[in-house]
């Protein structure tokens, strides 16, 4: 196991600087998830650590020591790529022992390293069979074991479920999170998809062009996101955004955080009335089951809300509500405003105020 750190990282491609004075620390063990959108440069610093695309000026450490000057082989590092680079005319035991060969492991030593591994992820039955014969997830699993016999103490995976369908990335994700519990080697993994870094990640690091945006857990960075880009990005819908038309200030809500009724009923409510309300049309519904989630439009303003209740339509006039505790508050620098800030009773009330319905 071993942590990983960036030290005033700069990474320029000819006199396009994408990374500029970057600091960053993985901690050992952890499962950190590099997200963002493209671009990012997100992968720019997962090549770093492999030593695939050094850095232009600053240091990379692992476990303490400056590797910049390491070849990637020499690492201890193993890297997982999207297209599983595994070679298709080799057996799935070849594939897995083909780095072991080279290295001139003894047979004996082989044969009992291949098949621990290969039953830790599932293919102690397909060792004899080619990739053709394999299905996308198995083909993961041997890029994977073949990745693992290095005994790495560094994981590095760059988008290695982004061929697979939604149904198999599901159960591949499962299986990830899995394989870390059981190794408890530290996996740097990078992906566009926040779903996959908030199902899998001990820490997010959300990046936006070559800048860290916020780097937390993913509870923290779903309910406190730290400015509005990360508010947006996390989150499916995303936050709901407007102006408060105050000191430049806008305000934001989760879609599951606001609630629903029919404009036409009597309000009986066991509990406070919402704090922000607004009356408008339902444009769209998306029932996905077990939730449905809504469009609301009032003017010039446009809401997604998420309802575990199916029972508003399209066309319908309904009056969305917000407590007071699920509201957030950006300030003029798209910084999120915190809930104890003195200026939060002003905004408040000046959301009230904006309330219509």
């Amino acid at each position: 196991m071993a942590s990983i750190q960036f030290v005033n990282v700069s990474k320029a491609f000819e006199k396009n600087a994408v990374i500029q004075n970057l600091n960053l620390t993985m901690e050992d063990g952890a499962f950190t998830v590099l997200v963002g959108p493209s671009g990012c440069g997100k992968t720019t610093l997962l090549r770093m650590i492999a030593g695939l695309g050094p850095q232009t000026s600053g240091q990379v450490l692992i476990d303490g020591k400056d590797v910049s000057r390491i070849p990637p082989g020499q690492r201890g590092v193993a890297m997982v790529f999207q297209n599983y680079a595994i070679y298709p005319t080799m057996s799935v035991r070849e594939n897995i022992e083909f780095g072991l060969r080279n290295n001139k492991i003894p047979k004996a030593e082989r044969v009992q390293l291949v098949e621990s591994i290969s039953e830790t992820v599932g293919l102690l039955d397909y060792l004899d069979r080619k990739p053709s014969a394999l299905s996308g997830g198995q083909r993961q699993r041997v890029a994977l074991a073949r990745a693992m016999v290095k005994k790495p103490s560094v994981f590095l995976m760059d988008e290695p479920l982004s061929n697979l369908d939604a149904k198999l990335r599901v159960q591949m994700r499962i299986e990830l999170i899995e394989l870390h519990k059981k190794l408890g080697t530290t996996f740097v993994y990078v992906t566009h998809d926040q779903v996959e870094a908030m199902s899998m990640a001990d820490t997010i690091v959300l990046m936006n062009q070559g800048e860290i945006q916020q780097e937390a857990p993913p509870h923290e960075i779903y309910h406190q996101p730290s400015n509005l880009f990360t508010a947006q990005f996390i989150g499916v819908p995303s936050m709901n955004i407007g102006d408060l038309g105050v000191d430049g200030v806008k305000f934001g809500f989760r879609p599951e955080n606001a609630s629903l009724s029919a404009a036409t009923a009597t309000r009986e409510h066991s509990g406070p009335a919402p704090h922000y309300s607004l009356q408008g049309t339902i444009v769209t519904r998306e029932m996905l089951g077990a939730e449905t989630i809504y469009q609301v439009r009032s003017k010039d303003l446009s809401f997604m809300v998420k309802s575990p209740e199916d029972a508003y339509h399209v066309d319908q006039e309904v009056v969305l509500g917000v407590e007071a505790s699920k509201l957030h508050f950006f300030g003029f620098d798209e910084i999120r405003i915190p809930a104890n800030d003195p200026g939060i009773a002003g905004y408040l009330e000046a959301l009230k105020g904006k309330s219509h319905g």
